[in-house]
């Protein structure tokens, strides 16, 4: 589905019932869209993250994950939420010179940084580009605490770097991770690594001394939300540290591509699953306000908040993510000699 951008006065549409219309959209290769950004640590404002900063090396993400919070961002590139965001991806090549730039600045005092807060930074374009990898080529360098976040196997290929990092105290990975169904992962994140590959992540990174934890998210009511007591207990018996979760946001256009995609794919439990969405958003499928729009509020959200801290003090009980080491930071290689101030 490829929903219209609300900042277009026009756009094209799949009308004909006569199906005139269908290969429109069919076979369209990938995209790759070059942006030259002159920042990549930007600020994080929302109350709700963890982190004050974050750094997005691509827009846009080939997984194609149907409930993906991050598709609305794609209307301020010009694109649609629905399959432009899957298959047209901007793409930072200069991310990690842009980095080095502004880790060299004299404001920059070593933050812990989110990599990535809106699309995920080991998407399959990555394994040719290699822009994430640079870029913790450098974060490495400079000694700069990062928090990673992925639902790809291919962080793997960089645990080199990640593996010194963590020997400093300055990495924390969180493998994203939604189900274990894997009937309902082909159909809702179709080109992500299978549940039980992500358990093997969590499991080859807590090898290598990695701090990992798992982020169920989002939890779906009625869909995935049974599965929350044992995703953490695999996640616990894999290695992790530590466990997060957010309920699914359906803002802005997301609400439209996701109930059109659960209507089609599970008609039989649409009607159940809106229903307990709406329950934990006051009636609607969204809620923005800060504190409820992660978390949702009312029965279902509470019964699912119970499962999931009844889940976590059981299979993760005593264990924890060790403290960023914030003093490692190196702020002498700003400019290759020391200030006289």
């Amino acid at each position: 589905m490829n929903v219209s951008n609300p900042f277009h006065a026009q756009s094209y549409v799949q009308e004909h019932v006569e199906g005139l219309d269908e290969p429109y959209y069919e076979n369209i290769p990938t995209e790759i869209i070059d942006e030259f950004p002159k920042r990549i640590i930007n600020k994080v404002d929302s109350p709700d993250i963890p982190m004050n900063w974050s750094m997005n090396p691509y827009q846009g993400c080939e997984h194609g994950c149907i409930y993906c919070y991050a598709r609305n961002s794609h209307h301020y590139w010009g694109f649609s939420a629905g399959l432009d965001f899957e298959r047209k991806i901007v793409v930072k090549r200069n991310a990690a010179e842009i980095l080095e730039s502004q880790l060299r600045s004299p404001n920059w005092q070593g933050d812990p940084i989110m990599f990535s807060g809106n699309t995920d930074c080991y998407q399959p374009v990555e394994r040719e580009l290699k822009i994430t990898r640079s870029m913790l080529e450098v974060l490495l360098k400079y000694r700069q605490p990062v928090g990673i976040i992925t639902k790809n196997s291919l962080i793997l290929r960089d645990i080199d770097l990640i593996s010194k990092m963590a020997k400093e105290g300055l990495v924390h990975v969180m493998v994203s991770l939604t189900t274990l169904d894997e009937t309902i992962r082909q159909k809702m994140e179709p080109r992500t690594a299978t549940g039980i590959k992500r358990l093997q992540v969590i499991r080859e990174l807590t090898n290598q001394r990695i701090p990992v934890g798992v982020m169920v998210a989002p939890i779906i009511p009625g869909l995935t939300s049974h599965e929350v007591p044992n995703l953490i207990k695999r996640a616990a018996e894999n290695g992790a540290l530590s466990a997060g979760y957010t309920m699914v946001r359906l803002n802005g256009a997301i609400a439209e591509i996701f109930e059109d995609w659960l209507q089609k794919t599970y008609p039989e439990k649409a009607d159940k699953v809106l229903s307990q969405i709406r329950e934990t958003r006051g009636g609607k499928l969204n809620e923005s306000r800060f504190g409820a729009r992660m978390r949702g509020e009312g029965e279902v959200a509470d019964s699912i908040r119970k499962l999931f801290h009844v889940a976590r003090d059981r299979f993760l009980g005593g264990r924890r993510m060790p403290e960023f080491n914030l003093q490692a930071f190196r702020p002498l290689d700003r400019g290759g000699q020391m200030s006289l101030f």
